[in-house]
C-alpha cells in the first residue's frame, strides 16, 4: 500500500508578468484552504491525503490546475466552493467531480 491514499499537487506556478500562470489566479490561496480543509476533516496523514505544492504542471491554460493521484484526475477551480466540493466528494468519498475535471 502507499503512504498515501491520495496526493494532491496543485500548481503553484508564478510566471513572469502578464504571463498566465496558476498562482496568478489564486492557486497557492486555494492550496493553503484545502490543505487546512483536509485537516479540519481529519482526512490527512499516513493512510489517508496529502496535499502538496508543485511548480509547474505546464497546464496553466486550463488553470489554476490541480492533479490527484493515485487516479490521475486533473481538476480546474475557480474558488473556495469548488475546493470544498473536491474535497468532500473526491477525497473523502472517491467520487469524481466531473463538473470540474480537465
Amino acid at each position: 500500500m502507499s503512504y498515501y491514499q491520495r496526493h494532491v499537487f496543485f500548481c503553484c506556478n508564478q510566471r513572469a508578468e502578464g504571463e498566465q500562470c496558476c498562482n496568478g489566479a489564486g492557486a497557492q490561496k486555494m492550496r493553503d484552504y484545502a490543505k487546512d480543509r483536509v485537516k479540519a476533516l481529519k482526512l490527512s496523514g499516513q493512510g489517508k491525503v496529502r496535499i502538496n505544492q508543485a511548480g509547474c504542471l505546464d497546464r496553466c491554460e486550463e488553470g489554476p490546475v490541480m492533479v490527484i493521484y493515485p487516479e490521475a484526475v486533473w481538476y480546474t477551480y475557480v474558488d473556495q466552493s469548488d475546493i470544498d466540493e473536491i474535497v468532500n466528494e473526491h477525497l473523502a468519498n472517491g467520487r469524481i467531480v466531473e463538473r470540474l475535471r480537465i
